[in-house]
């Protein structure tokens, strides 16, 4: 075992938390499920990415389902939530600070094992960002809402840097467990200041009404 794996498990295994909770609170919020709902929204959010990472990288059977670590960080996750909801839910913008979370630690290890498994750069950098967008798209496709990642300017963006800071810092041979924190802090930040100042990437300019004078 490189002493990469360490690192890649803990940053796997706490963005699988978060993200548990974080489909967990919106199961909760925006849904209203009972408590099987809620358990199996929240390890869908957390361990989709992963699959679809493992998936893509042909690595079978999925993380997932070859060690009982990520289940139980995922059912755990779920179950906190629905018995702490009501508290956790009063945390300052919880949910969006737990998918920032499970964003910025997926996007880091999606990148890293996909390095590891010797995939170039730049196709490190891209499933690293899949990794990160995966379960969060999933949850809100389950919930009936427009996915982040395709109404939220600064949600792929973050995920695309913080992937490629793992890429850069592992290219360069100081990959560990602070630059790999470093790189998720880079993506965290990002998308916390996107979401405090409603930033949002370039969109196209919208397409005149009639009898306007444009064109």
């Amino acid at each position: 075992m490189t002493t990469e794996a360490p690192v890649l498990l803990a940053l796997d295994l706490l963005g699988t938390f978060a993200f548990a909770l974080n489909g967990a609170l919106t199961a909760l919020r925006v849904a209203r499920l009972d408590i099987v709902g809620v358990v199996t929204l929240g390890m869908i959010t957390a361990l989709g990415g992963g699959i679809i990472r493992d998936v893509m990288l042909d690595s079978l059977p999925p993380a997932t389902f070859s060690d009982w670590r990520y289940l139980a960080v995922a059912a755990g996750g779920g179950l906190i939530a629905f018995v702490f909801g009501r508290h956790l839910d009063r945390l300052n913008s919880s949910i969006t600070v737990l998918d920032a979370a499970g964003l910025s630690l997926f996007a880091v290890t999606g990148a890293g094992k996909a390095l590891a498994l010797g995939l170039g750069p730049a196709q490190a950098v891209i499933l690293g960002a899949v990794t990160g967008v995966g379960g969060g798209t999933l949850r809100d496709v389950l919930v009936r809402q427009i996915p982040s990642v395709l109404s939220s300017g600064l949600y792929a963006i973050p995920a695309l840097v913080g992937a490629t800071a793992t890429v850069v810092v592992t290219l360069l041979g100081v990959y560990g467990l602070p630059t790999a924190i470093g790189a998720a802090a880079l993506c965290f930040g990002i998308r916390m200041v996107g979401v405090h100042f409603g930033l949002n990437a370039p969109m196209p300019r919208a397409a005149p009404g009639p009898g306007s004078d444009d064109g």
